[in-house]
């Protein structure tokens, strides 16, 4: 009964941060669209290489690609630490096992960013999605995907004692 009740806690504390996340990624997309693009591409875009990777809108908008690949990075950092701390209470680990947990987090990030872009593009380019109903389904189904992989393999207590069991047999 314990188990069943903080599995609800991890869940609901998750599904908040991810809509605060959500809300900081269109936050970060809109201020890209908004006045980032508009300002690298109208003063720097006449350089080859900002013009092909950021300013370009044909055949797709990459002002748009590369914003949202920068806002899912900047969320996923701070989620990152929310789900150590908050969500998963793993408190009083040592600067290896956080290491080591940083890099399977943005391990299984680096699919679920896959995953969530790939989702936002397809929404975006192939059904003219607007940029706020492709993202918030994308990001919906990512933090789906990512805490499933987090609570299994990321922050698994039960996987990390057996794992020093083994080491001691």
């Amino acid at each position: 009964m314990v188990e069943k009740n903080d599995i609800k806690r991890q869940m609901t504390l998750y599904f908040v941060f991810a809509g605060v996340m959500i809300g900081l990624n269109y936050l970060i997309q809109k201020l890209n669209e908004l006045v980032i693009a508009p300002f690298v591409c109208q003063n720097y875009g006449t350089i080859e290489f900002i013009h092909v990777f950021y300013c370009s809108v044909d055949p797709f908008n990459m002002s748009e690609l590369i914003g949202s690949i920068i806002a899912v990075g900047i969320t996923y950092i701070i989620k990152f630490f929310l789900d150590k701390y908050i969500v998963f209470k793993k408190t009083g680990t040592g600067i290896k096992q956080t290491s080591t947990e940083f890099m399977k987090y943005f391990g299984s990030a680096i699919l679920t960013t896959i995953e969530n872009i790939g989702i936002q593009f397809l929404l975006t380019n192939f059904l003219n999605s607007p940029l706020e109903i492709s993202f918030i389904i994308a990001l919906s189904i990512g933090y789906l995907t990512k805490f499933f992989l987090d609570k299994r393999y990321i922050f698994n207590d039960k996987l990390q004692i057996e794992k020093s069991k083994d080491l001691i047999d």
